[in-house]
């Protein structure tokens, strides 16, 4: 059942002892002062539907001690030891100077009923409301697009590490394949961890890997997933899914038939841990790569406040910057029915997202990309004339060339005697174009993308989303969890904490009951 604060005030009570002593505008003193206006209790009852059983904590507790704990990157039991030994923190939760805390469970249990109910950001969203109620974004018609990469909470595992690991478990977890797995002869699936080999031995390493794909091949064969329950098909899918994104048949006559090696490539969606099964490889640059998830945020640049925030997969064309803007946008409730400048760097320039922004009646403030030269100083596709009237494109030197349904153009034979080709193409067979999808809204994006007012407004707003992303990140670059679902709810959670504090720095007060900016 869920428990309530009944108001009365305890003996030795922190905040009527000390509380005069927190600083003023701080989250601890604002939690103190307002936590059961913000986190009311019956925004929560629907996490207890049951009247009986022993009450929870209650509402206006834990959802505090969870803001804190976001803002300050604590693990469950550090959080817990602070709500005992931290005036502070004791303060602004409602604890007794005697108080002892609750067990870390306890902020397991309660992730687990929020992530489980039809609102699992309620705590985000009872900030936003503070936002919406004291106007602090009236009449702001910006929003800034970001995103991040946050690494991971466990070890990148390398081919052999995650077939070794992932056979063990299938011995372990899965009815009588215990049998099977002692039965298998390239590896003794008794020792954890790397097989020792001479690892600078290259035929040695190939050896292995083959070995090790054979094994769990063999161990798939034996096994009848018809009669395994859910969790058990799902340990035996991952085993098939690790023994085949990374590797591919060797080269050679059929005596190599059944041998193995690594790919000379890359799955699109690689698994990098048996652990983790949502962590990805991703690039912050070009030079430097990071094992985790992506982070993205939408927020109002004048203020710095977050509107919106998601974490994903950190590789997949889906979780993309440009895939998940307009879910960005769509989800910012404080947008309204207003038409909004949406503004972003060069990633989220993609056709597909300025053509959603224009049907949504928004604006775009987005760098275009890049455009692509064939010959480096030479022609891009903005030198070609599109007349959609006609259905053709002329080139640089003049030639004009129908466009197929599929949007290609092909100039042939006529480039030879062009004296542009040097400029325009390398290919022997002449210049060929394709038009894509949203080629057009493109093509005027980057004209209107060369207008001085949008440059301005651009230069002086999209870099403020960076300050955000600062402020989200400060304490730790890594997610504290393992998974998409349990890693977004934290990183909700911390948009809705720092929020709050910048709410606190821009002069939030509560009058007559109603939240104000002061």
């Amino acid at each position: 059942m869920q428990g309530r604060d009944d108001g009365q005030r305890q003996l030795l009570d922190v905040e009527s002892m000390a509380g005069h002593m927190l600083p003023a505008g701080s989250v601890f003193k604002f939690l103190a002062d307002h936590r059961h206006e913000l986190f009311p209790d019956d925004a929560f009852e629907d996490l207890f539907p049951s009247g009986r059983g022993r009450p929870s904590t209650p509402v206006d507790v834990i959802a505090s001690v969870m803001v804190l704990q976001t803002l300050h990157s604590l693990s469950d039991r550090e959080t817990a030891e602070a709500v005992t030994f931290d005036l502070r923190w004791k303060a602004a939760c409602g604890f007794a100077l005697t108080d002892a805390s609750f067990h870390p469970t306890v902020l397991t249990y309660w992730r687990r009923r929020l992530a489980n109910s039809t609102r699992p950001h309620r705590i985000f969203e009872a900030v936003t409301e503070v936002i919406e109620q004291s106007g602090a974004l009236s009449g702001r018609k910006r929003r800034a697009l970001d995103s991040t990469i946050l690494e991971d909470a466990v070890a990148r595992q390398d081919t052999v590490t995650q077939l070794v690991a992932q056979i063990r478990r299938v011995g372990r977890e899965i009815p009588g394949a215990d049998v099977l797995v002692s039965a298998l002869t390239g590896h003794d699936y008794a020792k954890p961890g790397k097989p020792d080999i001479a690892w600078d031995d290259r035929a040695a390493r190939d050896d292995l890997v083959s070995a090790l794909v054979t094994d769990a091949l063999s161990l798939l064969a034996g096994i009848d997933p018809t009669v395994l329950t859910d969790a058990q098909q799902e340990t035996v899918a991952l085993l098939a899914l690790v023994a085949g994104q990374d590797v591919e048949p060797a080269d050679g006559s059929h005596e190599t038939e059944g041998r193995w090696k690594i790919a000379r490539r890359v799955a699109p969606d690689r698994v990098i841990s048996t652990v983790d099964l949502d962590a990805r490889h991703a690039h912050k640059s070009r030079q430097k790569k990071v094992d985790g998830f992506k982070s993205h945020i939408i927020i109002e640049p004048d203020t710095g406040l977050v509107t919106a925030a998601i974490l994903t997969k950190a590789a997949g064309l889906a979780n993309s910057d440009a895939a998940r803007g307009m879910e960005l946008v769509t989800k910012d409730t404080s947008i309204g029915a207003q038409n909004v400048d949406v503004l972003g760097d060069s990633a989220y320039g993609s056709g597909e997202l300025l053509a959603a922004i224009t049907a949504a009646g928004h604006t775009a403030i987005i760098k275009p990309p890049p455009l692509g030269r064939a010959i480096p100083g030479g022609f891009t596709v903005d030198d070609f004339t599109i007349d959609e009237t006609t259905n053709t494109v002329t080139c640089p030197a003049g030639q004009t060339r129908p466009l197929s349904a599929a949007g290609r153009a092909s100039f042939g034979s006529s480039c030879a005697t062009c004296p542009l080709m040097t400029q325009c193409t390398t290919a022997k067979s002449g210049k060929k174009m394709l038009l894509r999808e949203h080629d057009a809204i493109r093509r005027e994006h980057r004209v209107r993308a060369q207008d001085p007012l949008f440059q301005a407004d651009y230069r002086q707003h999209r870099p403020m989303v960076e300050r955000s992303i600062a402020w989200m990140t400060r304490k730790s670059r890594r997610v504290p969890y393992r998974g998409v679902v349990k890693n977004n709810a934290w990183w909700v959670n911390r948009a809705a904490g720092i929020n709050l504090k910048r709410l606190l720095n821009l002069g939030l007060t509560r009058q007559s009951g109603i939240w104000a900016m002061g």
